[in-house]
């Protein structure tokens, strides 16, 4: 048996959360090793409905360890916050079930404000974030300022950093319009938290290497896609982490041998949350029947997704850089009763053919897709569970989609239901 790793092959939104789930029944532990509470996922486990942020699929699961890399920034209120709502649908968590890595940086109030500022200032340019601190909070990271989980422990550690925080923030507030911060409030505010979250504190490391010597198996779960990965993404559209499969290891703190299988969540057409460049996006009738079909709407934000044909020139890029095994793909049924289908394997900017995305962001905007038409199929393909229930027309879609990837399909998933999935390779057995 070998462990597995989860990612996003698109910008995001691919459907992990049925997928982790699926797989979460296999696992032992499962990981979350970077991103934060800005990307959500919902799981549907017989007929409840759970709605994901922070806190890694495993955690509605009895009998399965969840934890939180310390690639991942944590919003300790947040935390609490979805920790409550999961209590209430009956979901038992406590540190014998949730471990949190003890060197988490922390997301706090000014981080929040910061990120709205920014893009309130930003106006036309803005980015597009989910305004919940997640940018700061790795910029404070990076700049060895941040508050992390065990400074809550030992107050004069906590004056400390309190000190070196304000001293990069207040002037950035200042230039934005805002006064200082109420240091006082802070402080109190962090060390009444502090009772409720650091009994989840624990050095994950370690006990991610003693589970691998248990023979336990070990899920590591990412957020967003790949496509908004700080370095290989849509820059500057894009997330604060690194969201491709190299940043389980160190998000999660195993080696990189120890990662496993790594499983690639693609969908079947392709969506987009907030600004950036977007070639195969569909504004059109087109367009927008995938978008009600697929219910395209963010878990976190409510955000109607963009929508565009499937492109496999973008995958094929997260194949490479994540050295993905496998794909799950996902949301097949959504296209059910289109007459033909429309797939992107490359690029024309300024007349130059390109068969990946170029990274220049003038080159991106004006990126034209190269498109490759095949047929539909009028039958439906929702909740097949054998590759004998689909069309023949939508086994020659997979293919072909296996083809311009260049890496398999180990799972087929044809409805939001988690039973309705097939079953090609199975990511735990290697």
């Amino acid at each position: 048996m070998t462990n597995v790793a989860v990612i996003g092959a698109q910008w995001g939104d691919e459907g992990k959360g049925k997928i982790v789930d699926w797989l979460s029944e296999r696992a032992d532990i499962v990981v979350r090793f970077q991103g934060g509470h800005n990307a959500g996922h919902t799981l549907v486990i017989d007929g409840a409905v759970y709605k994901l942020s922070l806190l890694p699929s495993g955690i509605v699961r009895s009998g399965k360890i969840s934890m939180i890399g310390s690639g991942v920034v944590l919003d300790p209120w947040a935390l609490l916050d979805e920790i409550g709502r999961l209590r209430e649908k009956g979901v038992a968590i406590s540190p014998d079930t949730l471990r949190i890595a003890e060197t988490v940086p922390l997301i706090l109030p000014v981080h929040r404000d910061l990120d709205k500022l920014r893009e309130e200032a930003a106006g036309a340019g803005k980015i597009g974030t989910t305004g919940r601190g997640i940018g700061p909070a790795y910029e404070d990271k990076v700049g060895r300022r941040a508050i992390r989980l065990a400074d809550l422990a030992d107050e004069a550690t906590l004056e400390n950093r309190l000190d070196r925080l304000l001293a990069h923030h207040d002037p950035l507030r200042k230039g934005l319009g805002e006064g200082p911060l109420d240091r006082d409030a802070l402080r109190a505010d962090l060390l009444e938290v502090a009772k409720e979250v650091l009994p989840y504190a624990a050095p994950v490391w370690l006990e991610l290497d003693t589970a691998r010597r248990d023979g336990k198996r070990i899920l590591f779960e990412g957020a967003q896609g790949a496509l908004l990965d700080i370095d290989y993404g849509t820059y500057p559209y894009v997330t604060s982490s690194n969201v491709v499969s190299g940043q389980a290891a160190s998000g999660a703190g195993v080696g990189p041998g120890q990662v496993g299988y790594i499983l690639g969540i693609v969908k079947a057409y392709t969506t987009r949350v907030g600004s950036g460049p977007f070639p195969t996006e569909l504004e059109d009738e087109t367009g927008q029947r995938l978008g009600e079909r697929g219910h395209e709407f963010g878990t976190v934000t409510g955000r109607k997704r963009r929508c565009g044909w499937f492109d496999a020139a973008l995958v094929r890029q997260t194949v490479a850089q994540s050295g993905m095994t496998g794909v799950a793909l996902t949301k097949l049924d959504v296209l059910d009763g289109f007459e033909e289908l429309k797939i992107c394997t490359g690029y024309r900017v300024n007349g130059v053919e390109f068969d990946h995305l170029p990274a220049a962001a003038a080159q991106q905007a004006a990126a034209e897709p190269i498109y490759e038409t095949i047929p539909g199929w009028s039958d439906s393909t929702e909740g097949a569970r054998r590759w004998a229930d689909l069309p023949a027309a939508a086994i020659k879609y997979v293919k072909r989609v296996e083809e311009l990837i260049g890496c398999p399909v180990a799972l087929l998933s044809t409805s939001p239901e988690r039973d309705d999935t097939i079953l090609v390779t199975d990511p735990f057995a290697g």
